[in-house]
């Protein structure tokens, strides 16, 4: 696999709950993505400046706790935002401009399949479109 192959295969975890991430980064790897994660949004915007993800999976709460400026996630171009959320009933509010740069948002780890097809979906996507050869200019990049 090729350097700019394996960078649109990134995929990047955050959340508190390790053992959602560590089982999560499994079935990512099993599928052939180099997922990583982060347990706040201030690491995971460090890591995602260094290494952009095809993917980002961050906890709602985390996200909630974050205005749509805070969260400034960089994403590799064609990439996208994912939220999750527990089985708990009361998810908190999210702003309606993170709501319009939302992807999906899925119930882990219920809906880990449809995780790991929307994954597929994304990078096949990118590969169609072409976006994983060419770099996005800097003012342009998805938070």
């Amino acid at each position: 696999m090729t350097d700019e192959g394996s960078a649109a295969m990134k995929v990047l975890l955050v959340g508190e709950d390790s053992a959602l991430l560590e089982g999560l980064a499994q079935s990512f790897a099993a599928l052939g993505y180099a997922p990583y994660t982060a347990e706040t949004l201030h690491e995971a915007r460090e890591a995602a400046a260094a290494e952009p993800p095809l993917l980002a999976v961050i906890d709602r709460a985390l996200a909630a706790e974050a205005n749509a400026g805070a969260l400034a996630i960089s994403l590799a171009p064609g990439g996208a935002l994912v939220l999750y959320h527990g089985g708990v009933d009361n998810w908190p509010a999210i702003s309606p401009t993170l709501q319009r740069s939302v992807m999906a948002e899925l119930a882990l780890p219920l809906e880990r399949n449809r995780l790991m097809a929307l994954a597929q979906h994304v990078g096949a996507r990118v590969r169609v479109t072409g976006r994983a050869n060419r770099p996005t200019p800097p003012e342009q990049g998805a938070f």
